[in-house]
């Protein structure tokens, strides 16, 4: 027997008529859906400012530290300072018993004065005693040649005998040695002779003597060279500390670095110079600027590592000595540049990757790339793609030439104004 669909229809309840509704409307869309193709992710060719940067994490350094050691070897009598606490330059970090110290310089600034004073004693008396002695010596010689001169004619006379005359000319022998003798004596005490020098020359030893002793004295009180923070402090009182032993480490206030590791594949890209940012692990919030001043020309062996050292013109406040930081340090710029998302590339590492591309008909047409920059999840388009083109992601099961259903992604929805890139240890970044 023929079954008639119109009678079939009429013989079913209104129930089961819908649900036969439904089943055809869920029929041909199914048909619909895959005639349409498979509903795949995809990405969106952008033009954008492409910034790549080096990504590493290092510490904060201070181009130099102070080990504070003692100059002496003494007791401390009195540290007035704490670990970690900000000094300024001249304040005293460490007292060590002086008393033996200052008694010593007392006897040497003594010393001192009574050099001075036999310094006044050869200008002020002995010098002038000399000057009178010397006149008396050459009055008493000058009248010892009168005297000759008369003895002399007396002899010739006859009134005098030989003896006499002798002794007179002992006697003018006599006054000429002891006005030599004086004259001798008046010029060493002169400023330019040799007891006026002698008694300066004791003075300048004394003086010395005076300044070795002040110093002695000061080194009982250690003060700090800059001003600074105390990073360590390994001294108390009462403890004896010996000259050189290092007693506190300062580290100066100013200029700080911050010094990295970076991995010697990514030596290529950087130069002294190239701008940076950075941010203490502790304040990630808060970054600050950097450039880089210096890279090590060795290759650690057993790391891969290089090390990089950045200075930083305006540290914040906070920025503390040992503190660890993440840095950014800016390699290439290209402005206005094509970038495509790299999880949209297939075969990304090869000399040949590609792409599927959305087609105006919903296909998908495979398109040859050419890459410039790759970091960061982005790569630089040379050729092969233009702004706005829609490509498929990699991880989608579809192949070149198959229909497909675009899925809305966020990246369709709006677009960053600028994609800043970084390169970890080991970046897939390649300058053009």
């Amino acid at each position: 027997m023929k079954l008639n669909p119109a009678t079939w229809l009429h013989g079913l309840g209104w129930k089961s008529r819908w649900a036969l509704v439904a089943v055809l409307l869920g029929g041909l869309l199914i048909g619909w859906r895959r005639w349409q193709g498979p509903e795949v992710a995809t990405e969106q060719v952008l033009r954008r400012d492409f910034v790549q940067s080096v990504v590493a994490s290092g510490r904060v350094e201070t181009p130099h530290r102070v080990d504070i050691a003692a100059q002496i070897t003494g007791t401390v009598a009195r540290v007035p300072v704490a670990e970690g606490q900000m000094v300024e330059a001249g304040a005293v970090l460490v007292e060590l018993e002086s008393t033996e110290l200052r008694a010593s310089q007392r006897q040497a600034e003594l010393a001192v004065r009574q050099a001075q004073a036999r310094v006044r004693q050869v200008a002020e008396l002995q010098a002038p005693v000399a000057e009178q002695q010397q006149r008396q010596a050459q009055a008493n010689w000058t009248n010892a040649q009168a005297q000759l001169r008369r003895q002399q004619a007396l002899f010739e006379q006859g009134f005098i005998g030989e003896a006499a005359l002798d002794q007179a000319g002992t006697a003018l022998v006599l006054a000429e040695s002891q006005w030599r003798l004086s004259q001798k004596q008046s010029e060493s005490l002169r400023p330019s002779g040799s007891d006026h020098a002698l008694a300066e020359a004791a003075l300048a030893q004394a003086q010395a003597s005076a300044e070795a002793a002040a110093a002695r004295s000061r080194y009982a009180r250690i003060l700090a060279p800059s001003a600074g923070t105390l990073i360590t402090r390994d001294v108390e009182v009462g403890d004896v500390v010996q000259a050189g032993k290092r007693l506190m480490t300062l580290s100066p206030s100013g200029r700080s670095q911050l010094v990295l590791s970076i991995d010697e594949r990514n030596l290529r890209l950087i130069a002294p110079g190239q701008k940076a940012l950075a941010s203490a692990d502790a304040f990630p919030e808060q970054r600050f600027a950097a450039e880089l001043v210096f890279i090590n020309p060795g290759v650690n062996a057993q790391t891969g590592a290089v090390e990089v050292k950045l200075d930083v013109p305006r540290p914040p406040p906070q920025l503390s000595q040992d503190m660890t930081v993440s840095v950014d340090i800016e390699v290439a710029r290209k402005p206005k540049a094509l970038l495509l998302p790299l999880i949209a590339v297939h075969e990304a590492n090869s000399a040949t990757p590609w792409a599927l591309r959305v087609d105006a008909d919903q296909h998908l047409s495979r398109r040859e790339l050419r890459l410039g920059l790759r970091s960061g999840g982005y790569a630089e388009l040379l050729s092969g793609l233009a702004e706005g083109d829609t490509v498929v992601l990699s991880h989608e099961p579809v192949a070149a030439g198959a229909r497909v259903r675009v899925k809305p992604t966020a990246a369709q929805a709006g677009a960053p104004s600028s994609v800043g890139s970084s390169a970890s240890a080991a970046p897939q970044a390649t300058l053009p």
